[in-house]
């Protein structure tokens, strides 16, 4: 627990009553290596902040699995549209290992916005630092080559990077395992 609450005082003064609602709101769980967190089919009624572990959000076309995030320890994860706009989306949501996380539901989360007001400020400051993870993912992967992706991707991901699988890297990529093979070889 000490990890969620340390994460919101990243962002906010939390108070006695405040950091009460949150324990009393967020639970304990632990998913298994290669399990399905949240299914694209269902609505993403959770938040998962990851105590330890990794987690891949992605999704599907043409039978290929594509992915567009990967969550580790200290971040929360969700399939982001159909969590808030409470409708189902195309994003699947997976652990890469064994993954302990604290779910949050989303009525929960709604319940501390609306009681505690500084709640509002720590949403407008961490997702300021999403969106800028998102606006330099968006850069690197419209205007780099494959070995400037793979540099970014490393120096962003550089305490996880070896963690997760290579096909998984490539896919986030948007490049093709036998390239991100080249790639890794060059080094």
């Amino acid at each position: 627990m000490d990890e969620v609450l340390a994460h919101f005082s990243q962002y906010i003064k939390l108070s006695p009553v405040l950091t009460k609602e949150i324990i009393a709101r967020v639970k304990l769980h632990t998913f298994k290596k290669g399990e399905l967190v949240h299914d694209a089919s269902t609505i993403c009624t959770e938040s998962f902040f990851i105590q330890k572990g990794l987690l891949r959000i992605y999704f599907v076309k043409d039978g290929k699995e594509i992915t567009e995030y990967f969550g580790c320890e200290g971040e929360w994860s969700n399939s982001p549209r159909s969590f808030m706009q409470r409708k189902i989306d195309v994003y699947y949501i997976d652990a890469i290992e064994e993954t302990k996380v604290f779910r949050l539901h989303v009525d929960d989360l709604v319940f501390l916005f609306n009681t505690f007001p500084e709640m509002d400020r720590y949403a407008r400051l961490s997702m300021g630092t999403l969106v800028g993870h998102l606006l330099e993912r968006v850069t690197s992967m419209r205007f780099a080559s494959a070995k400037e992706k793979y540099d970014h991707f490393r120096s962003v991901y550089h305490d996880i990077y070896h963690r997760i699988p290579l096909h998984m890297i490539a896919s986030y990529l948007g490049i093709s395992p036998e390239t991100l093979s080249r790639i890794r070889a060059e080094k």
